[in-house]
């Protein structure tokens, strides 16, 4: 069960432990062979950037690190994702329990056709933590910094806050959970410069508490907000374009110094 994975404090932070490692060996949709050859650590209360160009498979990596890829029929995966040093495909790992510790957010936020409380109240009532509920609902929209916004309308729809707020909105809904890991695949591609910074600011608040893994095309953004990044590219397999894994390393390193000629033209912005 998930939950013999430890438990984990946010004063046990400490970013030279790997929490998470992903050992993809080939992830198939079909017959299509979408990514092969992922072999990456990530660190605890770190921020992971996952960068390339579309379709080089930066977002069936995110999916396979809480298994939301098992949701899309006539998946295949061969590897194993280790949280805690865990193998998450094992058959007594929960799934539904597992995403709960390894959290998502959108491209598009997406809110419950549900009030702004329910919206957060969601995954505390499926823990059975209600004893608390109100407070719990108030902790998460201030940590997503959305609470002075909200607190008179939390009977109101969520989906009449604008984009921004219903992004953090998803964010808080994720928190609620108190995840240990979160994962966002191109949060603010939808949203307007101030609701990007809004954004990207509470980013580098949860990293105290949180490992945060972030799929982004915003090169810019990439290097603002990340700790360690990732570039995939794609290469010809089995007759098909395949994202494989290029480069991994401290941000600064990849966006100054590469080691790989194919990281240096992508991030000098030569393609993609």
């Amino acid at each position: 069960m998930v939950e013999s994975f430890p438990t984990v404090t946010a004063d046990s932070a400490n970013q030279s432990e790997v929490i998470m490692h992903a050992q993809v060996e080939t992830l198939h949709y079909d017959k299509f062979l979408a990514l092969r050859n992922v072999d990456l650590p990530f660190y605890k209360n770190t921020i992971t950037a996952l960068i390339g160009p579309s379709g080089c498979g930066k977002s069936t990596l995110l999916r396979c690190l809480n298994r939301l890829n098992e949701l899309i029929p006539r998946t295949r995966f061969k590897g194993q994702v280790l949280f805690h040093g865990m193998d998450i495909y094992h058959l007594r790992i929960d799934p539904v329990a597992l995403r709960a510790r390894i959290g998502m957010v959108f491209q598009h936020p997406n809110p419950f056709p549900k009030s702004i409380y329910e919206n957060i109240a969601f995954a505390p009532r499926l823990q059975v933590f209600q004893e608390a509920l109100d407070a719990q609902v108030e902790q998460a929209l201030r940590r997503a910094y959305l609470w002075d916004e909200v607190k008179d309308r939390l009977c109101e729809s969520a989906n009449k806050l604008s984009g921004g707020q219903q992004q953090r909105l998803c964010i808080a809904r994720a928190l609620a959970a108190d995840p240990e890991v979160i994962l966002m695949d191109e949060p603010c591609s939808a949203l307007d410069p101030a609701a990007t910074w809004q954004i990207e600011e509470l980013m580098r608040e949860l990293k105290q508490r949180h490992t945060i893994v972030i799929v982004t095309h915003n090169m810019q953004q990439a290097a603002r907000i990340s700790d360690r990044a990732a570039f995939f590219n794609l290469e010809m397999q089995e007759g098909s374009r395949t994202g494989e894994l290029v480069e991994y390393d401290d941000t600064s390193v990849i966006f100054s110094d590469p080691q790989q000629e194919l990281t240096r033209q992508y991030v000098a912005g030569q393609f993609g």
